[in-house]
């Protein structure tokens, strides 16, 4: 075992074992971590007419990889599409990470009551984790449950950031293929959008409604 990965495990060991004080700055993160998921219920409901028209603010209200692919076909420049990809997606996962550090268990149970997440898929990112951290947290940059679990162990902050670089670096470089490998069927499904943009919005605003409302219901 490498010295770095003795030290995350020591890491790992002494937050089981010692008590926690929540620091200071905790609400800030549940504040950051609110805003952000209004952002995306935002982007959630008004994408069909932001795609065209505003891709920018589209992906700087969600980074989530639908809105990636599409944002190119939807005209964004490549520039755009890293420094605004690269912001909103290190946003997320920093958000929850420092929410995960200063909450620990408290945020997992609003992420199984309110957020639709299972205590099996819990417990099976936690051990993917475990065999192979430096695989799963650039494979799954864009998981804001993997954010939470690298702050309640307390990933190394020089290592996160590293695996974030290459996580974001690696995500952003392959949509930005894919969506130009295949640009003409996205550019026939943007027409499709557009020539019933309403109907899509009015969709998926009550897709936004309808989930928020399941989750709160289940929560309850």
């Amino acid at each position: 075992m490498s010295t770095a990965d003795a030290g995350d495990a020591e890491a790992v060991d002494e937050v089981a074992t010692a008590p926690h004080v929540r620091p200071w700055w905790a609400p800030l993160t549940i504040v950051a971590f609110v805003a952000l998921v209004i952002c995306t219920n935002v982007a959630n409901a008004v994408w069909a007419r932001w795609v065209d028209t505003n891709p920018e603010a589209l992906l700087a209200l969600s980074s989530r990889q639908r809105y990636l692919a599409l944002s190119v076909p939807g005209g964004i420049g490549v520039w755009a599409f890293i420094v605004i990809g690269t912001l909103r997606i290190s946003a997320a996962f920093v958000v929850c990470h420092l929410a995960g550090r200063a909450y620990r268990d408290d945020l997992l149970g609003l992420f199984t009551r309110y957020l639709g997440l299972t205590p099996e898929a819990l417990d099976a990112y936690d051990k993917a984790l475990d065999k192979a951290e430096v695989a799963v947290i650039p494979f799954f940059v864009g998981s804001n449950i993997v954010a939470v679990l690298t702050g309640i162990r307390r990933t190394h902050p020089l290592k996160l950031a590293v695996l974030l670089a290459i996580g974001i670096a690696g995500r952003l470089a392959l949509i930005w293929w894919l969506a130009k490998a295949f640009e003409e069927p996205l550019v026939d499904f943007l027409g499709w959008v557009q020539r019933y943009q309403w109907w899509v919005v009015i969709a998926s605003v009550a897709a936004v409604v309808l989930i928020n409302v399941r989750n709160y219901r289940r929560g309850s």
